[in-house]
């Protein structure tokens, strides 16, 4: 099953999977290379706001049209003589992204082909995680702009490579390719051309059948442990682990063990 969204113009918006369980997000502005103008960053807050309560969502695959780009990073052309407060409005709507799609409920997965750019890039390090083609170049070019990565890049790339790696590219705004960037940590799998998203949407279909309150609880405990001291993370693993104990779908994991098939899950 297969659902398109046109409400939007500058994102395509496709429900798959059988339950529309999974939702294809795709940068659809291929003549500009992806760039997110303020219109396109708004319409991807409206639909992340609202795909939040969406019970049924198990996972959310980003990734860019054409072959060429995932995305540039921000509109230039636009933001070119943009006012000081235009500016800070629009980066409100960024800041607000970087938060929401990093802690958003289910898990979010970048599927990257061609170039990922400044705040491209800060959107695939705010996922999950990432597949990349072997297209893929990713870099962080604001200090060659006179401005910082204020998409999440510093503290993302920091924790993805390690802090000296990260210097080095964030003072240089040098660009890795794909292979470098999985020998430092910063992906998951490199694919060949034109089958990251296929890549992605295979782990996407994986990632729904485990059970939605496993999935969304490792998620929420993963993020937050990783930030605090191990004690404090591990109570974060076995107030959740409690919880899931009590779940109606513990107990219809564990039958469908015994009676070999496949689980049913009510998400309770």
């Amino acid at each position: 099953m297969s659902t398109v969204t046109t409400k939007y113009e500058m994102l395509k918006v496709e429900f798959q999977g059988e339950d529309n369980e999974i939702l294809v997000v795709t940068l659809n502005r291929p003549e500009v290379m992806n760039a997110m103008n303020t219109q396109m960053l708004e319409e991807r807050l409206s639909l992340f706001r609202e795909q939040a309560y969406n019970e049924t969502l198990r996972c959310i695959v980003i990734t860019g049209a054409g072959e060429k780009a995932f995305s540039a990073g921000g509109d230039l052309k636009e933001r070119n003589g943009m006012s000081d407060g235009t500016w800070r409005k629009q980066h409100q709507v960024i800041e607000e992204l970087v938060l929401l799609t990093r802690d958003f409920p289910v898990p979010v997965i970048a599927a990257v082909e061609g170039y990922a750019l400044a705040g491209g890039c800060e959107l695939a390090l705010s996922t999950d995680f990432i597949i990349a083609s072997e297209t893929a170049v990713f870099g962080l070019s604001e200090t060659l702009r006179g401005i910082l990565p204020g998409g999440g890049g510093l503290q993302n790339l920091a924790r993805a490579i390690g802090v000296r790696r990260a210097k080095e590219l964030i003072y240089t705004g040098r660009k890795i390719d794909a292979a470098l960037a999985y020998e430092w940590g910063m992906v998951n799998r490199v694919v060949a051309k034109g089958t990251a998203l296929e890549t992605a949407l295979e782990i996407a279909e994986k990632i729904a059948e485990s059970a939605p309150m496993a999935v969304r609880t490792a998620k929420t405990s993963i993020n937050n442990g990783s930030e605090t001291d191990y004690h404090t993370a591990y109570a974060l693993d076995i107030a959740a682990y409690n919880l899931l104990v009590s779940s109606e779908d513990r107990l219809e994991g564990v039958a469908a063990f015994n009676e070999k098939r496949k689980p049913k899950w009510r998400n309770q």
